[in-house]
């Protein structure tokens, strides 16, 4: 074994070990949200601590240094070239953050969380501000650390967009934001184009197998995942063979359950897909978080609330719950799957006004990070941007500023990956159906294997291979923009609103 094959061995036995810390937070984060008791909190804190620790001691351990060192002048082929590169960029931002910096921070945010969680139930924003504003001061303090140019945010940003500033996002999202609040008045003055048949009284038992059914049908494999019950719908992951989605049932809301699942099963195909040889590598790790959304995205919005889908849909509803879709046909899924109504909840927003949901936040969060909005400002804010946008002033804080978890795990800078997710899913979109001229028919059939190959040979495979913009570019043949994105809104909501634009054959 030459010198280069034992340091790059030496490399992937560290890097092994940092991956097992790490999935025993996810592991702990994942309890946390789906069965630990409330008053494990505080023990669950400390673990967090202590685990964030470990990890980010063998992150930042010189000898990873000199490892990388070493490798860096190396002749590698482009896969090991990738890694020693992520690698380094993982390791270049850990050690400029200090290890107390980091446990207080994983301390924090348990117990940020819980706090969150119990002001929400009880509409007290009060309550969870001091929280809150931890949180907040905790994020500007590791910006500091790792340093930036422009404004702080940037510093967060780039740890779920690599790369990414909020200069480059400006005018991308300022476009989209001005064609949406052009669009949603267009579409405020036409009639509904249906009613609501999912809603009232579905037994969260027939739920829960609808929704596996729809799980196993998309390609996700129960024997390397699991699906279980959250207060917030998220995917944890520990690797390609443990893959844990979440979502939650409303006897009252059978669309809550079912949109979120398919949300959390595009995440979660996303991370089965990824090389199970290179887990614990950067060549075995999603890309960005963009491209993790575009994955959920696409597969919630633009195949399951597309016509072909309710063909594909509708026998299985009137299997699981026997006489209350026996009256409807696919249109009148379709029709009422994509209503575009203002609404004070992100989760439960249509395609049209989503984005606007989240360009609301991203503003807030840079406001709030560079210290020009203080934490009992918030509510107001919030409720004046929601009447901004989209004309609807929250009744509670439980409706507005405490709807969303992540602002209690820390996760500023998260936000904006929603949006790059649902550009980066309608230019793949785009191209998968260029690849596959059949796709709408193998969509009603239920035959999704051909997407999702698709999606693992252009996507999922290259984990961190690539970055970001370069993967976009690689399946699509063009840099991210937002006219896939725009031009699909107009014709889809365009044909079901009689709108000019429109063609709602999407």
């Amino acid at each position: 074994m030459t010198r280069i094959e034992k340091a790059y061995t030496a490399l992937l036995d560290r890097l092994a070990e940092i991956h097992a810390l790490n999935n025993a937070l996810g592991l702990l984060s994942w309890d946390q949200e789906t069965l630990m008791p409330p008053k494990g909190v505080e023990s669950r804190a400390l673990s967090r601590q202590v685990l964030s620790g470990l990890a980010h001691d063998r992150i930042t351990a010189p000898e990873l240094g000199d490892l990388l060192d070493a490798l860096s002048s190396a002749d590698l082929d482009a896969p090991r070239e990738a890694v020693v590169r992520e690698c380094r960029r993982d390791r270049d931002r850990a050690v400029k953050v200090p290890r107390d910096l980091v446990t207080e921070i994983a301390r924090v945010t348990a117990l940020s969380q819980q706090a969150w969680a119990a002001a929400r139930e009880a509409d007290d924003y009060p309550a969870f501000a001091p929280r809150l504003a931890q949180v907040i001061d905790l994020r500007r303090r590791q910006a500091e650390a790792l340093g930036y140019e422009g404004e702080p945010y940037n510093a967060l940003l780039d740890e779920y967009e690599p790369g990414t500033r909020v200069e480059d996002l400006e005018p991308v999202f300022d476009g989209l934001r001005n064609h949406l609040i052009f669009l949603v008045a267009e579409i405020s003055g036409k009639p509904q184009p249906g009613a609501a048949p999912m809603t009232n009284d579905f037994p969260v038992d027939a739920q829960e197998r609808f929704c596996r059914r729809l799980l196993v049908d998309m390609g996700f494999d129960f024997e390397a995942g699991r699906l279980d019950r959250s207060a917030h719908p998220f995917t944890s992951e520990m690797g390609p063979r443990d893959v844990r989605l979440t979502t939650n049932y409303d006897p009252a809301d059978l669309g809550r359950s079912v949109y979120s699942t398919i949300h959390e099963g595009g995440h979660g195909l996303y991370e089965q897909g990824l090389p199970t040889a290179d887990a614990g590598t950067p060549l075995g790790e999603a890309v960005s978080l963009g491209i993790h959304e575009s994955q959920s995205r696409l597969w919630e919005n633009m195949i399951a609330r597309g016509r072909p889908f309710m063909d594909y849909a509708l026998p299985l509803l009137r299997d699981v719950f026997p006489g209350r879709f026996d009256a409807l046909d696919g249109d009148d899924l379709y029709r009422s799957a994509n209503i575009v109504r203002p609404s004070l909840i992100r989760i439960e927003a249509d395609e049209v006004t989503y984005n606007l949901h989240i360009i609301l936040r991203m503003e807030l969060e840079r406001a709030v990070i560079s210290g020009d909005l203080q934490v009992d400002d918030l509510p107001g804010a919030w409720n004046d941007g929601m009447l901004k946008y989209l004309g609807l002033t929250p009744p509670t804080d439980r409706e507005g500023v405490l709807q969303d978890i992540h602002w209690s795990f820390g996760l500023f800078g998260y936000f904006p990956t929603y949006t790059l997710g649902n550009l980066y899913a309608a230019q793949f979109f785009d191209a998968a159906r260029t690849a596959i001229p059949d796709l709408d028919a193998r969509t009603a059939a239920g035959d999704f294997a051909p997407l999702l190959d698709w999606l693992r040979g252009n996507i999922h495979r290259h984990g961190r291979l690539h970055a970001p913009g370069e993967l976009c570019r690689m399946a699509t043949g063009r840099d991210l923009d937002a006219g896939a994105l725009t031009t699909y809104l107009d014709r889809k909501f365009g044909g079901l609103y009689g709108l000019e634009r429109g063609d709602d054959r999407v």
